[in-house]
C-alpha cells in the first residue's frame, strides 16, 4: 500500500493523524523505518497573462499528485489537469492554498527518480507497506516511511531464524550456600545504585526462547501481533529486506548503493519520541536518557538489558564490556595510589636521595653541554631525585606484576560475563549470518565483467543497455569473486602508505628530538642565570606538548586514512571490512600514541657517549642525556601528559563538540532550504522522521572502543613509571561512559540493531596488550629504572649491605685535561679548581688501565637486567596462565543451565507433539463416526446419497488433510 497524499501539505492534518510521529497516517501501522532524499525541481516561468488562475491551479495539482505516484504511466494532459481539478474538490476549504508549479528534473534528478520510484515498487513487491510526502516545491527534503505487516515480519523471522519468547517458562537454578548470602549481601548494599528501569516480574524464572517458525506459531507467546517483534526487530527485519531488494538501474544492488549513488540520503530507524520535554508518556528513550544518560546518576549500575533491548547487542555488549572496564579500574587505581603513597611516605628514608641531595657529598658533575656550560654539583638536582622515587622504588615491581595479573583477570571475567549475557540474551547458538557483499566489492564484479564480455562504449545504447541487464543477471546468480590480481593493488597501496605512515611517525618523534636538543642548546647559551638553571624542565614541558599536539593531529589523520586504504581493498562483507579497518587504525595509532614513549623508556640517553667522545647530531649537538635521575621521571611525565591530553581533548571534548556542531550545520542547511520555499500553511512541528533526520548518523563502534583500547594500553603497558594511571583513566571513564550514553540517546540517529554474540577482533587485541604489556614492564623496570643496579649495589658490592654509597658507585670520573679543544668550559665560575668530573656510567677510572672501558659492573648489571627480564617475564606469564586455568570461561550454573534449557525444549516439544497427535485422534475417531452413521443411512436411502458419497467435503482424506494443514 502506497499512501500518496496531497493532503499531507495541509496544516493541522498531519498532527492530528500521527501525533507521536512514529505511525502511518491511520495512527494504527508503525514506521519500522525511514528513508530520506532531497529532490529539486526548477521552476517554469510564465509571462504574466500566459494561463489562467484556472489551469495554473489545476497542473500544479496535478504535480502534487503524479510527484507520489508509483511511476507506472503519465496520464494525457487533458486528463492530468481534470484529475487535478478533482483532486482540489475533493479537499473543501482550502482558500488561498499556494500551487506551485513543477517543471520536468534535469537529467540526473530524472535518473534518481526513476531508481526510487522502481526501489520502491520492488519493496511493495516484497510485502511492505509505504507512506509517502509529496514533492510539493521546487527542491526539498521527502520521507519515505516504511512499515512491515505481520506476514512480511513472520516470513522473514523465520528466514533470519530469529529467537523468539515461547509459551515456555523454566525455573533458573539459583546459587546455594555461602555464595547465595554473599549475593543477597551484595544486592542489598547495592539498591541504590541500580537503575529504576521496568524489571522482570519473576527473575527465578526465563522463558524459553527458539527460533521463529510459521509452522509452530502456537509454540509462542503471541498476544498481540502489533507488538510481539519489538520496534528493533521490527527495523531489523526491514533493514535485512532493504539491503537485499535491488534495482536495474546502474545495478543497484540494496539500499547501500542507493545511498552511495545519492539516490537516497540516509536511511534508518525511528527513535522511540523525544527523550525530554513537556509530554509525561514515558518511553524506552526517556527511560535510558533519565536512567543512564545524563551525568547526575554516574553512580548508579547501567540498564543493559534495556540498552540491549533499544540498541541491540552489538552495543550492548559494548557498554557491558566498558562498565566491567570501568569496575575493574577500580581496585587497580585503590593498588596504584597505595603504591604512590608509599613513594612520598619513604621519600625522606630513601638514601640515594638522600645521599644526592646531601650538599656535603661534593660531586662535580662534568658540563651537560660544550663550551657554554659549566661543571654542576649532583645536589643541585636534588628534586629530581626525590620526585623520581616517588615512581622509581620497590613497590613499583608489585604493583607491574599485580597489573599483568589483573589484566588477565579482566580478560577472564569478561569471558565469563560475555557467557553470561549470551545465555540471557539468547545468543546461544548463534549461527554466522551469510552476509550481503557491500556496494563497493558489487560494483568492481559489475565492473570486472563487462570487461571479460567486452562491453565498449561504442555499442548502440540499446544494445548496452542489453547486455548491462545480462551481466547484471549473471553477477545474481553466478557465485563469482574477485581473485588475488583483482586486489592486489590495493594490497600493494595499503603496505606502502602504512609503511610510509609509520615513518612519518618516527619522523614527527625525531623532530620533537631535534626540537629538545637545539633548544636546550640554545638556552644553554642564555646569559640569564634563571633561564640556564631550568633549561631541563623548560625543554621537557614544551616537547612534551608539541608531541601531544602531533599525536591528536596524526590521530585523525591516520583514522581517516585507514579508512581510505581498508575502501581500496574492497572487502567483499562489512564484517571482513569492519575487521580490516580495526587492524589498520589499531596500528597507526598505537606506533603515534606509543612511539614517543618507547623512546623516553629504551633509547633516550643510551647513546651518550662519554666526556671526550660524545655522540653528536648535525656535527654541533649533543645527544640528549637522561636526567640525574634517571629517564623514568621523564617517561613518567611524558606518559601522563600524553595520556591525560587524549583522554580530556580527544575523547571528551571531541566527542561532545563535533557531533554538536555537526547537528548544528545539518540543521541550518535544512532551515535554509524550507525557508527559500515556506508553504505557509504547513504544520510547524516537526515529526520525529524530521527530528531523527537532524541527528548524526552512527558510523559503528570502532572508535568507541579504540579510545579504550589506547587507554588500557597507557594502564597496563608503562604502568610501572606511572602508578596513578589506573586512577586518572577511572576518572575519565565514570564521565565516558555517561558521555556515550547521551551520544547514542540524543546525538545520534538509532543504529540498526546487530546481533553479535562477542566482541570480535577487539578481544584478541586485548589479549596481546596484555602478553605485551608483560615484556614491556620487564624492560621498564629493568633498563629505564634504578631498580636492578640499586638491588645488585645492596648485595653484592655493599659493604654494610645498606644503600650508603650508592650514588658514588654509579659515578664514573674523568679527567678533564682530556677534554676535546673547545669544549671546555669558557670563563667557568666554579669555585674550586676541577681535575676531575663525573658522570653517571659504569666505566675504569682515568687511573685504570683500560680508562673509560666498561667496568665489570656494568656487565654484572646488565647481566642481571637481562636475568630480571627473563625471570620476570617467566613468572608473570606463568602465573597470568595459572590465574586462566583456574577460572573456567563458562561459569558453573550457566554451563548447567544450558544444558537444562536444551532437556526443557525438547520436552516442550514433544509435549506438543503429544497434544498435536491427541488432537488428530480424536478428530479421526470422530470422522469414522460420522463414516458409520453415513454408512447406515446409505442402506436406506441409497439413491439420494450416492451422489453425496463422491463429494470430499464429508471425506476422511479431506478432514485430514485440512487438519495436518492447520
Amino acid at each position: 500500500i502506497i499512501n500518496n497524499y496531497v493532503e499531507g501539505t495541509l496544516g493541522g492534518v498531519r498532527d492530528k493523524a500521527s501525533p507521536s510521529g512514529l505511525h502511518f497516517r491511520d495512527s494504527k501501522r508503525k514506521v519500522d523505518y525511514v528513508l530520506a532524499y532531497h529532490y529539486r525541481r526548477h521552476r517554469a516561468r510564465h509571462e504574466p497573462g500566459a494561463a489562467s488562475p484556472e489551469l495554473r491551479r489545476g497542473s500544479a495539482s496535478t504535480a502534487l499528485v503524479s510527484n507520489g505516484g508509483t511511476g507506472k504511466g503519465h496520464a494525457e494532459p487533458q486528463q492530468q489537469q481534470d484529475h487535478g481539478q478533482r483532486a482540489l474538490r475533493e479537499w473543501p476549504g482550502l482558500p488561498g492554498l499556494e500551487v506551485v508549479e513543477l517543471s520536468p528534473p534535469d537529467a540526473l534528478e530524472e535518473e534518481r527518480r526513476l531508481q526510487r520510484e522502481e526501489y520502491e515498487r520492488n519493496l511493495l513487491e516484497a510485502g511492505l507497506e509505504i507512506e509517502k510526502d509529496p514533492e510539493n516545491k521546487s527542491q526539498g527534503l521527502s520521507f519515505v516511511r516504511i512499515h512491515a505487516p505481520w506476514q512480511v515480519l513472520s516470513r522473514e523471522a523465520e528466514l533470519l531464524k530469529i529467537k523468539m519468547p515461547t509459551k515456555k517458562m523454566y525455573e533458573i537454578t539459583e546459587e546455594k550456600g555461602i555464595l547465595k548470602t554473599l549475593n543477597e549481601i551484595w544486592c542489598k548494599l547495592t539498591e541504590p545504585l541500580q537503575p529504576q528501569v521496568p524489571q522482570q516480574e519473576n527473575t527465578k524464572m526465563k522463558t524459553l526462547s527458539y527460533p521463529f517458525s510459521r509452522e509452530k506459531i502456537y509454540l509462542y507467546n503471541i498476544k498481540d501481533r502489533d507488538t510481539f517483534f519489538d520496534n528493533a526487530t521490527r527495523s531489523r527485519i526491514v533493514r535485512e529486506i532493504l539491503k537485499r531488494t535491488s534495482t536495474k538501474a546502474r545495478n543497484s544492488m540494496g539500499i547501500g548503493t542507493l545511498i552511495a549513488n545519492n539516490v537516497y540520503d540516509a536511511a534508518y530507524p525511528l527513535h522511540d519520541g523525544e527523550y525530554e520535554g513537556p509530554n509525561d508518556d514515558m518511553n524506552e528513550r526517556k527511560l535510558l536518557y533519565q536512567e543512564w544518560a545524563r551525568y547526575g546518576v554516574f553512580y548508579k549500575f547501567q540498564p543493559i538489558d534495556l540498552i540491549r533491548k533499544y540498541f541491540g547487542e552489538k552495543i550492548g555488549l559494548y557498554f557491558a564490556w566498558l562498565g566491567l572496564y570501568t569496575e575493574f579500574l577500580i581496585p587497580s587505581s585503590l593498588v596504584g595510589i597505595i603504591v604512590f603513597l608509599y613513594g612520598c611516605i619513604t621519600i625522606e628514608s630513601d638514601i640515594p636521595s638522600r645521599e644526592m641531595c646531601d650538599q656535603r657529598n661534593a660531586f662535580t658533575m662534568c658540563p651537560l653541554c660544550d663550551k657554554f656550560c659549566d661543571y654542576w654539583n649532583l645536589s643541585s638536582a636534588c628534586a629530581t631525585a626525590r620526585a623520581s622515587h616517588l615512581f622509581d622504588n620497590p613497590a613499583t615491581v608489585f604493583f607491574s606484576i599485580f597489573m599483568a595479573l589483573w589484566a588477565t583477570m579482566f580478560l577472564e571475567q569478561w569471558k565469563r560475563l560475555q557467557m553470561r549475557l549470551s545465555y540471557f540474551w539468547d545468543l546461544t547458538g548463534l549461527e554466522e549470518e551469510e552476509e550481503h557483499p557491500r556496494p563497493e566489492y558489487e560494483n568492481k564484479l559489475l565492473q570486472k565483467k563487462l570487461k571479460n564480455k567486452n562491453i565498449t562504449t561504442e555499442n548502440s545504447n540499446e544494445f548496452c543497455h542489453v547486455c548491462y541487464f545480462v551481466c547484471v543477471f549473471c553477477l545474481q546468480n553466478e557465485k563469482e569473486k574477485l581473485t588475488w590480481n583483482d586486489h592486489m593493488p590495493g594490497y600493494a597501496a595499503n603496505f606502502g602508505l602504512i609503511l610510509f605512515m609509520i615513518m612519518l611517525t618516527f619522523s614527527a618523534v625525531f623532530g620533537v628530538i631535534v626540537y629538545r636538543i637545539t633548544t636546550a642548546a640554545a638556552l644553554s647559551f642564555s646569559t640569564d642565570e634563571t633561564t640556564r638553571a631550568n633549561v631541563r624542565v623548560t625543554v621537557t614541558a614544551t616537547a612534551v606538548i608539541i608531541n601531544l599536539v602531533v599525536v591528536l593531529i596524526l590521530d585523525e589523520i591516520y583514522g581517516a586514512v585507514a579508512k581510505w586504504l581498508t575502501e581500496i581493498e574492497i572487502p567483499k562483507t562489512e564484517k571482513t571490512f569492519e575487521e580490516r579497518l580495526i587492524l589498520k587504525a589499531f596500528l597507526l595509532k598505537f606506533v603515534n600514541s606509543y612511539a614517543s614513549i618507547f623512546y623516553v623508556a629504551f633509547f633516550k640517553g643510551r647513546f651518550v657517549g662519554r666526556p671526550g667522545r660524545y655522540v653528536y647530531m648535525f656535527e654541533g649537538y649533543r645527544m640528549e642525556e637522561c636526567a640525574p635521575g634517571g629517564c623514568l621521571m621523564e617517561l613518567c611525565i611524558q606518559l601522563s601528559i600524553i595520556m591525560l591530553g587524549k583522554q580530556l581533548i580527544q575523547n571528551n571534548l571531541f566527542e561532545i563538540g563535533i557531533p554538536k556542531l555537526k547537528k548544528l550545520l545539518r540543521k541550518l542547511k535544512d532551515e535554509r532550504t524550507v525557508l527559500k520555499e515556506r508553504d505557509t500553511n504547513q504544520s510547524k512541528d516537526p515529526q520525529q522522521w524530521d527530528l531523527d533526520y537532524i541527528l548524526e548518523p552512527f558510523t559503528g563502534l570502532t572508535p568507541e572502543y579504540m579510545e579504550m583500547i589506547i587507554q588500557f594500553g597507557f594502564v597496563t603497558l608503562f604502568v610501572a613509571s606511572f602508578p596513578l594511571a589506573p586512577a586518572f583513566a577511572l576518572l575519565n571513564n565514570i564521565i565516558e561512559v555517561r558521555l556515550d550514553a547521551k551520544k547514542f540517546v540524543t546525538e545520534l540517529r538509532r543504529p540498526d540493531t546487530v546481533r553479535e554474540k562477542d566482541i570480535g577482533i577487539w578481544y584478541n587485541i586485548l589479549s596481546v596488550i596484555g602478553k605485551l604489556s608483560v615484556i614491556i614492564n620487564a624492560f621498564v623496570i629493568a633498563i629505564t629504572s634504578d631498580f636492578i643496579p640499586r638491588l645488585m649495589y645492596q648485595y653484592a658490592y655493599s659493604q654494610n649491605g645498606t644503600m650508603h654509597g650508592f650514588i658514588n658507585h654509579t659515578l664514573s670520573y674523568f679527567n678533564v685535561s682530556q677534554l676535546k679543544a673547545g669544549t671546555q668550559p669558557e670563563n667557568s665560575l666554579f669555585a674550586q679548581e676541577v681535575s676531575f668530573c663525573r658522570f653517571k656510567d659504569y666505566r675504569e677510572p682515568p687511573w685504570s688501565p683500560h680508562q673509560y672501558e666498561f667496568s665489570k659492573q656494568y656487565w654484572a648489571v646488565l647481566s642481571a637486567r637481562l636475568a630480571f627480564v627473563i625471570l620476570f617475564q617467566n613468572l608473570v606469564m606463568f602465573l597470568s596462565v595459572l590465574v586462566d586455568w583456574m577460572i573456567p570461561d563458562i561459569p558453573k550454573d550457566i554451563s548447567e543451565q544450558i544444558k537444562k534449557e536444551k532437556t526443557v525444549l525438547v520436552d516442550f516439544f514433544l509435549k506438543e507433539e503429544h497434544e498435536k497427535l491427541k488432537l488428530i485422534e480424536s478428530f479421526i475417531s470422530r470422522d469414522k463416526r460420522k463414516r458409520r452413521n453415513g454408512t447406515k443411512s446409505k442402506r436406506t436411502r441409497a439413491a439420494s446419497f450416492s451422489q453425496c458419497q463422491r463429494s470430499p467435503k464429508g471425506s476422511f482424506t479431506s478432514f485430514s488433510s485440512q487438519h495436518t494443514v492447520v
